[in-house]
């Protein structure tokens, strides 16, 4: 792992990534691709991305200075969702703070905790049959045998002798999973040395995770980086134009290639690109792959293989994003992706939509891997870097 050197502060200069060599690749194929710089409209950035003149030197690209608008009205309802997000670059900044938006977001899991958790302990006294309830209530809320077993352990450690109430409870739950989740809470970090600093993304259909690169973009440019987005989904014509749509907004050139299009080339000729355009972040987008599907999962290790051909340390990061709602499929996931793509920190989604939150704390229980953001929103403002002491105090909030 080589680690990676500060970069001037902001958003996501907070946060940390972290990869890991692999063997030497045995193939290196290209893909009949086209790197898009699109100007759309002005966010808050103190530079404009470069444009054409960095990438003339690239013969393969197709240079283009805007989306089909009837490619972008043709797509599903993914898109809409991300160009309704990327709007929220030039609207006002929410009058809400981030803690009352994530309390807000978690409003369902922590109402499902709290209203358990005060049924239990309203003229109970704290006896084991008390325990072996909230021990149930704990791992219905997704958070893991191992959590629950912690904070009953603390509470039937004499503490609460002479009686509990259930602001008690919440109060401990708060502690228990705050000292989870502090460990995996990690910023990352984009390495200022690397040109660029390489983020692929993986994930299943559905987590919101061409989004997420859209946010990220945002978030970065607005940091002053230079960033360009590969459009790496060549399945689904949606995702393509749902890309193209955040790199319009966010003034970020995005590499895209024919539906079908080989993914491992198209990320070859991206990353050719952004080494030429000296960019400081490549965001590369992936089919969202079925954890079951071989010849999927195979497909994203060449990726992989390829992108090393010209960097031996990339991808730097590989950051898997997880649908929130999804619940204990979330666990299998996790496994599946880290052992095929060699994971190195997550984002979780869709907080705001479920009551199952809690699966947050056991995925971090189980595997200890770094959680760089959250998401509670399809605002650009509403994922966040993963800060354990608010999310421990809004699942408990009852």
């Amino acid at each position: 792992m080589t680690d990676a050197k500060k970069s001037s502060p902001g958003l996501f200069g907070r946060m940390f990534g972290r990869g890991a060599p692999k063997p030497e690749p045995t193939d290196a194929p290209s893909s009949d691709s086209s790197l898009e710089p699109v100007d759309g409209d002005p966010i808050p950035s103190p530079d404009a991305v470069p444009a054409e003149a960095e990438f003339a030197a690239l013969d393969h690209a197709t240079v283009q200075q805007s989306v089909d608008s009837d490619t972008v009205a043709e797509v599903d309802d993914q898109v809409s969702v991300a160009h309704a997000g990327a709007e929220v670059l030039a609207a006002p900044e929410q009058p809400k703070g981030w803690f009352a938006r994530l309390k807000s977001g978690l409003a369902k899991t922590s109402s499902k905790l709290g209203e358990g958790i005060t049924g239990l302990f309203t003229k109970r006294k704290l006896d084991v049959e008390t325990l072996d309830d909230l021990e149930d209530l704990l791992i219905q809320s997704d958070l893991g045998v191992e959590t629950a077993t912690r904070i009953t352990s603390a509470l039937s450690k004499g503490r609460f002798l002479k009686g509990i109430s259930a602001e008690d409870v919440r109060g401990v739950l708060a502690e228990e999973v705050q000292r989870v989740l502090e460990p995996v809470a990690r910023p990352l970090v984009i390495d200022p040395s690397r040109k660029p600093h390489v983020l692929l993304m993986v994930g299943v259909n559905g987590t919101g995770k061409t989004t997420t690169i859209g946010k990220l973009a945002s978030q970065f440019r607005s940091e002053g980086k230079s960033v360009m987005m590969a459009a790496g989904d060549t399945f689904r014509a949606a995702a393509v134009a749902q890309l193209k749509v955040w790199g319009e907004r966010t003034g970020t050139p995005v590499v895209t290639g024919e539906v079908g299009t080989e993914s491992s080339g198209l990320a070859f000729d991206a990353m050719k690109a952004a080494q030429a355009a000296r960019s400081d972040v490549l965001l590369i987008d992936t089919a969202g792959r079925l954890q079951n599907k071989q010849a999927l999962m195979d497909e994203l290790e060449k990726l992989i293989r390829v992108v090393r051909k010209l960097d031996p340390t990339a991808p730097h990061d590989v950051l898997l994003v997880l649908d929130a709602t999804t619940g204990q499929n979330a666990l299998q996931q996790v496994d599946v992706f880290r052992e095929r793509a060699g994971v190195t920190g997550l984002v979780m989604t869709k907080l705001d939509g479920t009551a199952r939150g809690g699966i947050l704390v056991a995925i971090s229980a189980k595997y200890g891997l770094p959680v760089h953001a959250i998401g509670i929103g399809e605002g650009v403002a509403d994922l966040q870097p993963f800060d354990a002491h608010e999310f421990a105090r809004a699942i408990a909030a009852g």
